[in-house]
């Protein structure tokens, strides 16, 4: 019986990429996604020696947490925490609710749903030796923030705090790490100056992929067994300068 891994938002995207490579490691993947249409369309498909799954689920509210924990089955090996929503919020306009919104995507639900999956997480650590969660950060959330993004960023930095405390918790059955991209995947409301004068500051001087992302999230998730508490840049080195 194939591992059963959760990746949320990943039916798109970075997140696409996350599940197809673990997909090729054997894994069976539950991916989430809140558009029906999307679930729908992907459907399930085989990938590699493992395949993908695609639910409809808002992991924001407690119907949502409960549709991926039907998904997922009673053994899990991994969740990735990839949901993100990345709404421009202009100091002079952030509204209490992008605030509440981001927080709920970032953190409540990432923490509700670890939550939620932990006796499967413990009884993968049972059935694999080993049990992870794995976070998807942003190196903007660690001291280099991009204007105009404020709420996002609070979102971030308290999923940031997150990994910490629930290193700590779940720790000696179930790992927890941290991958952070500095751009992985390009905004395509980027246009062709800023994406310039980011990539002018990356020592590896081009910006990243989703499978630089999606390696790394693999490392964590499946062979690193003795890490815990870490973050994982995948930057090409941006937030050194």
């Amino acid at each position: 019986m194939m591992a059963r891994v959760v990746v949320t938002g990943g039916t798109h995207r970075v997140g696409r990429a996350i599940a197809g490579a673990l997909a090729e490691r054997g894994m069976h993947v539950i991916v989430t996604t809140r558009d029906r249409d999307r679930a729908q369309a992907f459907g399930a498909i085989a990938c590699g020696d493992g395949s993908i799954t695609a639910v409809c689920a808002d992991i924001t509210v407690d119907a949502g947490i409960d549709t991926v924990l039907d998904a997922a089955g009673p053994i899990v090996r991994a969740v990735v925490h990839n949901a993100s929503s990345y709404e421009a919020t202009p100091i002079g306009s952030v509204e209490r609710s992008a605030i509440e919104s981001s927080l709920a995507v970032h953190a409540t639900a990432p923490l509700l749903l670890t939550q939620a999956l932990l006796p499967a997480l413990r009884r993968g650590h049972a059935e694999h030796g080993d049990a992870s969660v794995v976070a998807m950060l942003d190196i903007h959330a660690m001291g280099r923030p991009r204007a105009g993004r404020s709420a996002y960023l609070v979102g971030k930095a308290a999923l940031l705090g997150l990994v910490d405390a629930l290193a700590v918790d779940l720790a000696p059955m179930v790992r927890v790490n941290g991958v952070a991209p500095g751009v992985v995947e390009w905004d395509q409301q980027a246009d062709a100056s800023e994406r310039s004068r980011y990539e002018a500051r990356i020592p590896l001087a081009r910006a990243g992929t989703s499978d630089d992302a999606a390696s790394a999230v693999c490392w964590l998730a499946l062979d690193a067994r003795y890490v815990t508490g870490t973050i994982v840049k995948v930057d090409g080195g941006r937030a050194l300068q």
